[in-house]
């Protein structure tokens, strides 16, 4: 039996996992998996019921929900229309004759929810989070990174040839030859590598307060001379932005590359296997399970979702902010809602304490950074109304499952655009009350804590407060955390980019973080090397989180550290497949759940004295080389 001095996480969590199965559908099983596992199961029989006509709900989003639900488990429908309804799309972007022709289609093509290769976005203006402004990205990637194309990455080489083969069982499904099917592919992959070249990586591109490089509109457009920016954007919004914020400035300084008559051999194959790949869901289920065979590979999953579940999934998708409304009030409680919110304002309240007596921070920051945690907005448990466009999505008895959708997503296209210039609301959750996650948004200076979350193992009312506090309480100052790590530190209290740091305030805070990224890179996990800068903000989070968690804990008089590291513990135990696990590392900015709860523990004291740590047991950390930061 592995001693909890020399592997933490091992002691708590071995027997556990040694008896854990990860379901074939899913690329993990652990502390969260579980739950999510637990709600799934509860979501679909309650729906299922919802579909036989018992229990139904009054909610009227809710009965377009189960409407669109019947045409998504129409397994007869789906099955006898098969490919049809996506072939008559690749047709229309067969018939595009050049580049031109193309781009005279692009706003349609927009509105219409459809595979454009326009990747821009309305979001919050960094500098002025109080507005929405224009986004410019770029496009996605086949591999998890773009260090995946380097010369040489084995890795890589192995998924650009599981994708091919992927692609290769597919497209003859749309009516594609053999050698039609293997030039789409070759020149998909040309484009894909010509954007591997100058998109930014996951490093470089999590580091969102470096991302900020607006131009003005006039300076971008010629970047794409072929490209007719003024006429789709007065399309789309009704008038031509004074600017645009350019994150991926690589990526549009080889614009030529990807929107010109040169480029359009490549991005027509681009865009028609985009679009043969970005529908199968919502035909027959041959073609369903096809159309993943690639994130399969990628995640080491058996096998695919049943064709019930994948169902429900698809219909949930539109209407998750309602399911997640229905579930709140059906699983989450008044009692635990206020217990929670109270938990909140303790968690507020310490970490306030913990800036006012920071020994490394002058005056002048330490008011700024109280001023910031003083507005913090918590969101507890549900939103408290659903988004006005829910109310739109009405499902046509006579229309087709695909045809719905369709309408579905214009709806939602529509809402992107309309947010253009518009005041940012700072109402609504970008994640259901049915999702077991929580997040930190910096341009809103808000934390969301969803339902889900709020349950056993992270939070029991049954369970003692320093279990509590080892779980939720960890993660809500997690989340606290997050607005003072290497990202929301950039952020002002009004969640506006804004440099609110003294000089050497800021630079004792890098020498901190640059130590918590020296004890996480390098470090193994299935095969593969954590990136200490990738995880950075995540792993800094995690160790306010546990020194807020701690203290607050100590408030009790009942404390127990045992229960309280044991907790943490727990929470992040685990079980996954290697390729899953490969794949975070290249891309999670979170580190591996095992180091998240190994590495972070050895920078508190009070582990070394719970548990009689001692410098010849592993997980020993000379008290010199323990991190605090917040």
């Amino acid at each position: 039996m592995v001693k909890l001095q020399d592997d933490f996480y091992e002691a708590v969590n071995g027997e556990w996992e040694k008896q854990a199965v990860i379901p074939n559908d899913k690329p993990r099983t652990g502390g969260f998996s579980d739950l999510s596992d637990d709600i799934e199961k509860w979501l679909v029989s309650t729906t299922k019921k919802w579909q036989q006509g018992k229990a139904l709900p009054e909610s009227p989003i809710l009965k377009q929900f189960i409407a669109y639900h019947h045409l998504a488990t129409d397994f007869v429908t789906r099955d006898a229309l098969g490919v049809a309804p996506v072939k008559k799309l690749l047709e229309q972007y067969q018939r595009y004759t050049s580049f031109s022709d193309f781009a005279e289609h692009i706003v349609t093509l927009e509105q219409q929810g459809l595979p454009n290769a326009l990747p821009f976005a309305v979001e919050p203006d960094f500098k002025d989070a109080r507005t929405n402004v224009l986004w410019a990205g770029a496009f996605d990637l086949v591999l998890p990174d773009t260090t995946y194309y380097e010369a040489g990455h084995e890795q890589g080489q192995a998924l650009l040839k599981q994708f091919r083969e992927a692609q290769e069982a597919l497209l003859p499904k749309f009516g594609f030859s053999e050698d039609e099917v293997q030039d789409l592919i070759t020149r998909y992959l040309a484009l894909d590598a010509k954007a591997a070249a100058v998109v930014l990586s996951q490093e470089a591109g999590h580091e969102y307060a470096k991302l900020y490089h607006p131009y003005k509109w006039s300076e971008f457009t010629a970047l794409a001379p072929e490209l007719p920016l003024d006429e789709i954007i007065i399309a789309l919004v009704g008038q031509k932005p004074d600017k645009i914020i350019v994150p991926e400035e690589r990526f549009w300084a080889a614009a030529p590359q990807f929107y010109s008559e040169a480029a359009w051999p490549l991005l027509q194959a681009y865009l028609i296997v985009t679009v043969a790949n970005q529908f199968t869901a919502y035909l027959s289920d041959e073609v369903r399970v096809l159309g993943g065979q690639y994130q399969r590979a990628l995640t080491g999953l058996t096998e695919a979702m049943a064709a019930e579940k994948a169902a429900f999934y698809l219909a949930a998708q539109p209407f998750n902010q309602a399911i997640g409304y229905y579930y709140a009030q059906q699983q989450f409680s008044p009692e635990a809602k206020a217990d929670v919110e109270a938990k909140v304002t303790t968690m507020i309240n310490v970490f306030k304490q913990r800036l006012e007596t920071n020994d490394w921070l002058n005056e002048t920051t330490k008011k700024k950074a109280v001023i910031k945690l003083d507005t913090i907005v918590p969101h507890i448990g549900y939103p408290e109304q659903l988004p006005a466009r829910l109310a739109k999505k009405i499902v046509d008895p006579d229309a087709t499952l695909f045809e719905t959708a369709l309408k579905f997503r214009q709806i939602e296209v529509a809402y992107q655009w309309s947010k253009w210039q518009q005041p940012v609301d700072r109402s609504e959750w970008h994640m259901p009350a049915h999702l077991v996650n929580a997040y930190y948004d910096p341009q809103q200076n808000q934390i969301v804590f969803p339902a889900a979350i709020l349950q056993a193992p992270f939070y029991d009312l049954s369970q003692s407060s320093s279990a509590n506090y080892g779980g939720i309480g960890a993660v809500i100052a997690h989340e606290i955390s997050h607005a003072f790590d290497t990202n929301g530190a950039a952020f002002d209290e009004f969640g506006s980019l804004n440099n609110w740091w003294t000089d050497a305030d800021f630079k004792a805070f890098k020498q901190r973080t640059d130590q918590v990224v020296a004890q996480f890179d390098g470090l193994e996990s299935y095969g593969a090397k954590v990136n200490g800068k990738l995880t950075v903000s995540e792993n800094v989070a995690d160790l306010g989180g546990l020194a807020a968690a701690l203290a607050a804990a100590k408030l009790d008089d009942d404390f127990s550290a045992r229960a309280f590291f044991e907790s943490w513990a727990t929470i992040w135990r685990m079980k996954a497949r290697p390729e899953y696990m490969q794949l975070l590392a290249a891309s999670d900015p979170h580190g591996p759940a095992k180091l998240r709860v190994n590495v972070q523990v050895k920078n508190f004291d009070e582990f070394f004295n719970t548990f009689g740590v001692i410098a010849t047991d592993k997980m020993w950390l000379d008290p010199s080389l323990r991190v605090q930061i917040w």
